[in-house]
């Protein structure tokens, strides 16, 4: 599931990419704010805003054609469905950042996804090395399963498992790709800061004298 390179803590038009993976950062597309689990995909619009705020729709041909989804009632199931997949995701996550393998269930359903929806990828050439990028060719939004599914069996199927992990402050998941594997925060900026403080806060109050 290709998409931009995000800076971690990085807001985009109102959508979190501090995962460091496209699909956790669709995973994180409903964290707690204000103290309350918030939807930030509740329509067909928002979606689109997603897309384009991903990195995953960049062309003008292709916001033309999503911008053309936003009153079309097979968008609307199309996201329904999408939502669905992203709990029974989650559930997977989970099981992975516990050391627990997903449910057959799931694995089947990628299992399906991908061989009903087979992403296109191509090599090219960048910076002196050989990636391999994945092609959208988006004609309806059901097309847009083959990102999901392809970028949930390359979740699963992570060697470093223990990279996966979720925030130890919040409910957002990520994969630590630092050198030395000890990230323990979405972001510094979000929840690293505010964890240090109350750190801080209770060192200070065990300093000080007992009267």
């Amino acid at each position: 599931m290709g998409a931009a390179t995000k800076d971690a803590g990085e807001w985009v038009d109102g959508f979190l990419f501090v995962g460091n993976r496209p699909i956790l950062d669709f995973l994180n597309t409903r964290p707690v704010l204000a103290e309350n689990p918030t939807e930030l995909l509740p329509d067909v619009p928002a979606l689109e805003r997603w897309l384009i705020a991903a990195g995953i729709v960049n062309s003008a041909r292709e916001k033309r054609l999503v911008k053309s989804w936003r009153n079309a009632p097979e968008a609307a199931l199309f996201l329904k469905d999408l939502i669905a997949f992203r709990e029974r995701l989650r559930e997977a996550v989970l099981h992975l950042e516990g050391r627990l393998a997903p449910s057959d269930e799931f694995t089947q359903e990628v299992n399906r996804g991908l061989f009903e929806h087979r992403p296109a990828t191509v090599l090219r050439k960048l910076e002196g090395r050989v990636i391999r990028e994945q092609l959208l060719d988006l004609k309806r939004p059901r097309d847009l399963w083959a990102l999901f599914f392809d970028g949930a069996a390359d979740l699963l199927s992570e060697p470093e498992i223990d990279r996966i992990r979720q925030c130890e402050a919040c409910v957002v998941h990520f994969i630590d790709t630092s050198k030395k594997g000890s990230r323990r925060w979405c972001s510094m900026n979000i929840c690293g800061n505010k964890l240090k403080v109350a750190a801080y806060q209770r060192r200070k109050r065990g300093s000080q004298p007992v009267r």
